[in-house]
């Protein structure tokens, strides 16, 4: 059985150029999980999908149903491969996601995907707190432009400040070449 997942948050369809909610870099980041994706699969390693679907029709993405709501086609699951469906931005609350990963003996999760500042932030350290051995892949991952205050932080400096946070306490952050040189 093998010890390490690879965590697949989020590349659904809204979060490119033609949805609803697009990402800088989403096409980018995921053609770097699409490496790391196929590295897990020629080592056998396991693979979880995470998709998510908010409950209500009005919810700005990721409507129940949509097409935007569905996996991209560059990361398409195989049958053997799990796809967990959640409703918050902690990819554990109320799914099988943890029971998936226990039976299979799990120990390390390398995390990929979008939203850098939620899902991505939130399955981090929600793993950290369950005992897990985290890896993130920084340039596997999107986000966007946010604002507060009257101020808009660019999409750049939002993934750097969530990046830096996650590495200080929660996570290894690295490159997709970093991990597969050392890995795979």
């Amino acid at each position: 059985m093998a010890k390490q997942a690879l965590i697949l948050v989020d590349i659904q369809n809204d979060y490119f150029p033609q949805g609803k909610w697009p990402l800088v870099g989403a096409d980018a980041a995921a053609d770097n999980a699409v490496r790391l994706l196929n590295a897990f699969r020629e080592a056998g390693d396991s693979v979880v999908y995470i998709r998510h679907e908010f409950t209500s029709s009005e919810a700005p993405f990721f409507t129940p149903g949509s097409e935007g709501a569905k996996l991209h086609p560059k990361i398409l699951n195989r049958a053997d491969e799990p796809v967990v469906l959640k409703h918050f931005v902690n990819s554990f609350r109320e799914t099988e996601l943890k029971s998936i990963l226990d039976e299979q003996g799990i120990k390390e999760l390398v995390i990929v995907g979008s939203m850098s500042h939620m899902c991505v932030d939130g399955i981090t350290r929600a793993a950290a707190d369950f005992g897990y051995t985290v890896t993130v892949i920084h340039d596997a991952c999107a986000s966007r432009d946010l604002e507060f205050n009257g101020i808009t932080v660019p999409a750049a400096q939002v993934h750097a400040a969530f990046m830096s946070s996650l590495g200080f306490a929660y996570a290894s952050v690295i490159s997709t070449d970093e991990f597969l040189a050392a890995n795979h």
